[in-house]
């Protein structure tokens, strides 16, 4: 789909910088960003996160902390 957005100048010349340094055009490299930024924001790839921290002890973490620590996460990453 094409679309356009505006972005300030400095952040589209780090953009067209990086997707030369990596040979990718500049519509695989915003897709590949807005990619990642959505997957940082979704719950459960947050919850995947969590689970892969406290490994095989989930039985040692208090009903309710998973949620909580998905909250704050999430708070968290939405203001980067």
């Amino acid at each position: 789909m094409k679309t356009a957005v505006s972005i300030p100048n400095d952040l589209f010349a780090a953009g067209e910088a990086l997707a030369a340094r990596l040979g990718s055009s500049r519509s695989a490299l915003y897709a590949a960003a807005l990619r990642e930024f959505v997957a940082r924001h979704e719950p459960e790839a947050l919850r995947a996160v969590i689970d892969a921290a406290i490994g095989d002890r989930p039985q040692d973490v208090a009903p309710g902390v998973l949620d909580s620590a998905a909250a704050i996460l999430r708070r968290l990453t939405w203001e980067d």
